[in-house]
């Protein structure tokens, strides 16, 4: 949670700095395209914003895209409140505890979803062959690794737990990015990792069991993530902030449509092996949110004492 409150700090300070303007865009459409800085994580959720920007999407709306990629959330989102950046990536969790804080943050497209299919989604958790562990209430008492702690992917396997019928506060989460995980799993350092692709699939080729879909249990269709930008720029801008959302969902509606060649896209801005992208589950990429999955994670992140009170649902929506 340390790193979090830091990031939260580290953006609320920007924000207090960044009251005369930041390194955004014009909302000019008049004077040709307008340069939009996009911060977003090198992963496969992300597909359908650099595939919409080769199908000419963007250009559509008189806009040019010029990405900076980031690591996670926790420097996407004071680079978007500060106006360093027009937009953002980040998974919903991430931006119910900005929100909670008071950063004025306001999503403007879906990102990703869970398909919604147990054991067939692009997340879940990983056990070696051989395990004791069977289900998700097995986890209960064990060591099970997490990208992030005190974020979407420890409550969402708490969740699991809870609807496997086991102690959900009996779990010990240890903090590791996804790249060293199976490392860790193969090593006997955690008994469990909750993964998603590319490392699922890898996971799974290498041996591992899937014991749980932790975003399938969490709620029907799940929205994992969301691009987002401030409530400054949305209110200074609102034409560049319509056109942009305006072709982000046309870029979702596309990816969704053509699975071959988000797989392919994948190639241009990540080091996936073409065999492993050739076989990994892709997310949904829908162009609504689902405000009843936001609920539940809003939900899930007072149950788990991230947060004390969830912001209102309607002041992180458009």
């Amino acid at each position: 949670m340390t790193r979090i409150r830091a990031a939260l700090a580290a953006a609320s300070a920007l924000l207090l700095a960044a009251c005369g303007g930041g390194g955004g865009s014009s909302d000019a459409s008049d004077k040709g395209p307008a340069t939009v800085k996009v911060s977003v994580i090198p992963i496969v959720d992300v597909a359908p914003v650099y595939l919409g920007n080769q199908q000419g999407f963007f250009a559509e709306q008189k806009l040019k895209l010029q990405f900076e990629t980031a690591q996670g959330g926790a420097a996407i989102v004071p680079a978007v409140v500060s106006g360093q950046v027009d937009f953002g990536f980040s998974n919903y969790t991430s931006l119910v505890l900005a929100r909670s804080k008071g950063l004025p943050l306001k999503v403007v497209a879906p990102g990703n979803a869970s398909t919604g299919a147990d054991k067939k989604d692009f997340g879940g958790v990983v056990v070696k062959a051989g395990s004791p562990i069977k289900t998700a209430k097995d986890l209960v008492g064990k060591r099970v690794a997490v990208n992030t702690l005190n974020n979407i992917n420890d409550t969402t396997v708490r969740a699991s737990i809870r609807k496997a019928g086991g102690d959900a506060t009996n779990v010990k989460f240890t903090e590791l990015a996804f790249p060293d995980m199976l490392a860790a799993l193969d090593k006997g350092n955690v008994d469990a990792v909750q993964v998603v692709e590319p490392f699922l699939t890898t996971g799974l080729k290498n041996g591992g069991r899937l014991v749980a879909s932790n975003y399938v249990d969490t709620a029907p269709n799940l929205t994992i993530a969301a691009y987002f930008t401030s409530q400054k720029t949305a209110a200074s801008k609102p034409d560049l902030v319509k056109r942009f959302a305006a072709a982000m969902r046309k870029s979702l509606q596309y990816a969704d449509q053509h699975p071959d060649e988000v797989r392919k896209v994948l190639g241009t801005y990540t080091k996936i092996d073409p065999s492993v992208a050739s076989a990994l589950t892709l997310p949904k990429f829908p162009t609504q949110v689902n405000s009843a999955g936001l609920q539940t994670l809003e939900n899930l992140a007072v149950q788990d004492g991230l947060i004390k009170k969830a912001p209102d649902v309607k002041e992180l929506l458009p």
